[in-house]
Parts: C-alpha cells; sequence; structure tokens
C-alpha cells in the first residue's frame, strides 16, 4: 500500500467529519456552518461581527451568506453596536439558542465518542502534533522556508 501524505490524512478526516455534522444538521433543516456560527456566538452579550469571521476561520463573503440565513431563519438578530457605531453585534434569539445548544451536544457527543475510544496520551499527541502544524502554517516555516533556499 502507498504512504499517505499528512496532507491526505488531514483532508480525509476532516471532510468525513464535515459529512457527518452535515449529515446531522440537515436533519433540522440547517448546516454545519450554521452550528459553528452559533457556538461562536456569545449567548448573553452577542458578538460583534468582525470578531466572528476569525474566530471561525471563514472568509467574510462566506460569513456574510450564513449570516444573512442564520438571520432568515430567525436564529440571530443584528444590532448597532454600542460602542462604535460602525459595527453590528450578532446576538442570539432564543430560538437561536436553542439550536446552539442541540449544536453544542453534537459537539460534546462527537468528542465524547472520540476520548472513549483513543487512550489519553494518543490523543494528547494528536493535539501536540495538530498544533505544531498550525504553528508551522502560520509563522510560515513551511513554503517561505523553500522558497527562500531556492534563490
Amino acid at each position: 500500500m502507498k504512504d499517505k501524505t499528512i496532507d491526505y490524512v488531514l483532508r480525509t478526516t476532516w471532510l468525513a467529519v464535515n459529512k457527518m455534522y452535515n449529515e446531522e444538521a440537515s436533519k433540522f433543516g440547517t448546516t454545519m456552518a450554521t452550528g459553528f456560527a452559533l457556538l461562536n456566538i456569545d449567548p448573553e452579550n452577542g458578538t460583534p461581527s468582525t470578531s466572528l469571521g476569525p474566530k471561525m476561520g471563514m472568509e467574510a463573503t462566506s460569513l456574510s451568506r450564513t449570516l444573512k440565513t442564520m438571520e432568515e431563519k430567525g436564529l440571530i438578530i443584528r444590532k448597532p453596536n454600542p460602542e462604535d457605531g460602525r459595527g453590528v453585534l450578532i446576538y442570539l434569539t432564543d430560538f437561536g439558542k436553542e439550536k446552539r445548544d442541540y449544536s453544542k451536544d453534537r459537539v460534546l457527543t462527537f468528542d465524547e465518542a472520540i476520548r472513549s475510544n483513543i487512550e489519553p496520551e494518543k490523543l494528547q499527541n494528536f493535539y501536540e502534533v495538530a498544533e505544531l502544524i498550525n504553528n508551522m502554517i502560520s509563522n510560515k516555516k513551511i513554503y517561505k522556508q523553500k522558497e527562500q533556499s531556492v534563490k
């Protein structure tokens, strides 16, 4: 059997997780992106729309589309930010809080299932490797390093 690249394992695993969450979300007429957004909005104080994208790792256009759909479904409301007249705060409606609780339950169910099937030491190794990969990407230690050595 041919060796699998790290990229391949990451991509296929994430695609499987993504598909699983979307299948769960579709039972309730929603998507994983909506569930993820619900989990990233402060249920008590709301969240500035400008901080939501970076928290979720979403591009502005995708986030705008998701928020528009969420507003149309009655999950969120937008209000002017009293501290910054140019900004908008996103608040969950009661219906949004209900769906947030459901999303949280689905994530915790997944987490619990994984934790009960993987030894703590192996899970710790997984977290360490994931953190290392993220740091290498954030610090441009993959392609920038190669490009400099080519010059």
